[in-house]
């Protein structure tokens, strides 16, 4: 009945079946085990009529024309640059650090001699992550570094991850850098936006298409089985190709273990003001539990006298009660997930995409990409 089967409807399942379906007329079949599409893009309005992402913000930026092309059949854009503000004792600045930040929580002579080390060891507008400017040799660099190191960074990758920094692969550090120049939007991208209609519609869009079926509130383990090299499909032997964009350990039943994740719960608040905060995501480096919050309202503009917020509250995976959001990039879990890797290839059909599957961290436009390179593979293969 169906040529490819693909799990999970999030970005790289939903791109791998638009582009089986609509380019080599293939029959899929689209499986998920939630009881919605879009995986944690999705996203709803609620009571109050703002449109809020269930599983935190989803700001969509990319330099890949190509990219923004594509997704661009499927949906219109408004034009959004995110901005955040980090509490640094107890006043908001903007981050990622630069030289604004640094006029906001420097005296102007100190802030004025940060800024010309900076330019004096780096590129304008380059993005320096900090764990390399702590190894400089200039002592204001130095003092610049342990500042952002402290203030900012040490204690968010804590709650964040539940560990220190120093036990996360570099590839998380780096994505807390200081920007040499004054650009104060989180992203410097070509291309920033956000779905008009937000992102559960985009997908919607994604898969209209006759040759794909979904199914929701489907755990692929009801309707599949692996072992022996073989792959069964509803009890037949199924000799199409498996996407698998879920836990990889989860395929073959947790057989070496079960791989480390990192949660996060989403607490969202409704608040009898017009506007809750400066700017749509405030961090808390610091004294609280939450790492962020979010308002809504200023990624997708709602007249209204409410407002409706979000704060993450880090925590550990727990399977079955919780969503696994990171993979957690430790010398330990990519070791372990080297054996599920290595188990996969056993299975010639199967190939895992995605940042469960694959184990590594993708950004929205990093996993279209992905995806729809996987595509021209397949197709050639």
């Amino acid at each position: 009945m169906f040529d490819i089967v693909i799990i999970g409807a999030g970005f790289a399942g939903a791109v791998l079946a638009e582009r089986f379906a609509s380019q080599s007329g293939k029959k899929v079949l689209l499986m998920e085990r939630r009881q919605h599409i879009g995986g944690n893009c999705y996203d709803e309005a609620d009571e109050n009529g703002i449109l809020i992402h269930k599983y935190g913000p989803h700001l969509f930026h990319t330099d890949d024309e190509n990219v923004w092309k594509y997704l661009s059949k499927f949906t219109d854009w408004s034009v959004y640059n995110h901005h955040v503000l980090a509490m640094i004792d107890g006043q908001p600045a903007p981050i990622p650090f630069n030289f604004n930040t640094m006029r906001k929580v420097f005296p102007k002579s100190l802030a004025k001699r940060l800024e010309n080390a900076l330019l004096e060891n780096f590129e304008y507008g380059r993005k320096v992550p900090i764990l390399e400017l702590k190894k400089s040799e200039d002592k204001d660099l130095q003092f610049l570094a342990d500042y952002v190191y402290e203030k900012i960074f040490l204690h968010y990758t804590e709650k964040q991850w539940g560990q220190t920094p120093d036990k996360i692969s570099g590839a998380v550090t780096a994505r807390v850098p200081i920007f040499v120049g004054r650009d104060d939007r989180y992203f410097n991208d070509r291309f920033q936006a956000v779905p008009v209609h937000g992102y559960t519609a985009l997908f919607q869009n994604l898969l209209n298409n006759k040759n794909i079926k979904l199914m929701l509130n489907t755990d692929f383990h009801e309707v599949m089985k692996i072992e022996d090299g073989k792959i069964f499909l509803l009890g037949a032997e199924f000799s199409g190709k498996l996407i698998y964009t879920g836990q990889l350990d989860e395929l073959f039943n947790l057989k070496f273990g079960a791989l480390p994740y990192r949660s996060v719960e989403m607490k969202f608040e409704s608040v009898n003001v017009e506007n809750y905060q400066d700017a749509a995501t405030v961090n808390y480096p610091n004294n609280y539990d939450f790492t962020r919050i979010t308002e809504f309202k200023k990624i997708h503009p709602k007249k209204s006298d409410r407002t409706t917020i979000l704060k993450e509250y880090p925590q550990n995976y727990i399977p079955g009660e919780n969503v696994p959001y990171y993979p957690i990039f430790t010398d330990e879990a990519k070791a372990a997930y080297e054996k599920y890797a290595a188990e996969v290839t056993k299975y010639p059909q199967i190939t895992p995409v995605g940042r469960l599957a694959e184990y590594k961290y993708y950004d929205m436009d990093d996993m279209v990409k992905r995806a729809l390179e996987i595509f021209e593979e397949l197709e050639k293969s």
